[in-house]
């Protein structure tokens, strides 16, 4: 039961969303297969990162869930979780993220203490700025970066682009993902970009975070080879982009879900088939 407690209040099916870019890194890194000691390790310092990030947010915003109507019935308002499982659950997936940063390269574990920060401290930045959004790419983008970084111990222009692509994709769709908080958000004196500039303007920005999305995903082949099949999964990108903005209007935010969930998680997984395709 606790086991089944602690997957949900992590959300651990929203890995869907980083773990693909990861691998997509990965894969177009090593020119192809990177070797199964790689997957593993960068799986694991996924899952660490993840752990420690989503268990951390429960923990910081305990009490404002509490009070917010969508989320009262997390598990730690609830008190079917404890503070200190649910902390000892984020230590854990720490210690996994260093453990598995070690075990990739000395560049990935020199660089993990910032990722730590990162992942940590992007919770807070809602309590003082309305760029928490980018920040949670950016964040996010780190999934991207250590996978290119796992394979070739260096930093090259295909790993600012799908750092980017990742920073400006996530933002956009958490600036939709925040619309339906606006109300609370102003109560509380929280800081978001629906609250501070209204929900139409929060469309428009994730609009715009999108286009960029789709043009850091263009310019991904002139940074290494990539064939047609990269173009058709690009393709595929762009229209989900657009549907995902069809479903959502500033007076209407009904199909929120379908937009935040399901057609991320197809973006996803079609880039990952998209560079495989296109790599080989």
């Amino acid at each position: 039961m606790k086991l089944r407690y602690f997957l949900d209040a992590i959300k651990f099916e929203h890995t869907i969303f980083a773990l693909p870019f990861a691998y997509v890194a990965m894969v177009l890194a090593a020119g192809g297969w990177p070797g199964w000691r790689v997957v593993i390790w960068v799986t694991l310092a996924m899952v660490g990162g993840r752990t420690l990030a989503m268990s951390t947010n429960r923990l910081v915003d305990r009490a404002i869930d509490a009070r917010n109507p969508r989320t009262a019935g997390r598990h730690l308002p609830r008190g079917l979780l404890r503070p200190w499982e649910v902390g000892a659950l984020a230590a854990a997936g720490a210690l996994l993220l260093l453990v598995s940063a070690w075990q990739l390269n000395p560049l990935c574990l020199k660089l993990a203490p910032l990722a730590l920060l990162f992942l940590v401290g992007y919770h807070y930045t809602k309590y003082f700025t309305w760029t928490s959004h980018w920040i949670l790419g950016f964040t996010d983008g780190i999934a991207a970066a250590g996978g290119w970084i796992a394979v070739r111990e260096a930093f090259d222009l295909p790993t600012v682009l799908l750092w980017f692509t990742v920073t400006v994709w996530i933002a956009g769709f958490d600036l939709l993902y925040a619309c339906q908080d606006v109300e609370f958000d102003r109560a509380q004196r929280l800081h978001s970009f629906p609250a501070r500039f209204g929900i139409a303007a929060a469309l428009r920005a994730a609009r715009v975070c999108h286009a960029l999305t789709v043009l850091a995903l263009a310019a991904l082949p002139w940074a290494l080879p990539l064939g047609w099949g990269y173009w058709a999964g690009w393709i595929a990108v762009a229209g989900l982009l657009v549907y995902e903005h069809s479903l959502v209007s500033p007076a209407d935010l009904s199909r929120l879900d379908i937009a935040f969930f399901n057609v991320n998680g197809y973006i996803a997984v079609i880039v990952f088939l998209a560079a495989l395709v296109g790599l080989w």
